[in-house]
């Protein structure tokens, strides 16, 4: 998977989120694609740069990769 197929990603968890739901899909993207991120050396910033969400979030996604070595994503949507 590549920044771009990440970023896409990240953009649609974002957008397709319910009302208020938005910020938690960010911290599961983090935490669901740390192994590919972190494996590929990509940066978050460059991440939500391409995905055309706000640049803030790059904190939330850095942060949940961090989180990622201690939890796990549970199977069903929010």
């Amino acid at each position: 998977m590549n920044l771009n197929d990440l970023s896409r990603i990240l953009n649609e968890m974002y957008s397709n989120a319910p009302e208020g739901d938005q910020v938690a899909k960010v911290h599961l993207f983090g935490v669901k694609y740390a192994e590919c991120i972190l494996r590929n050396n990509y940066k978050a910033t460059e991440i939500v740069r391409l995905s055309g969400i706000k640049p803030s979030y790059a904190t939330e996604v850095s942060n949940e990769i961090k989180l990622s070595k201690y939890v796990v994503p549970q199977d069903h949507e929010l």
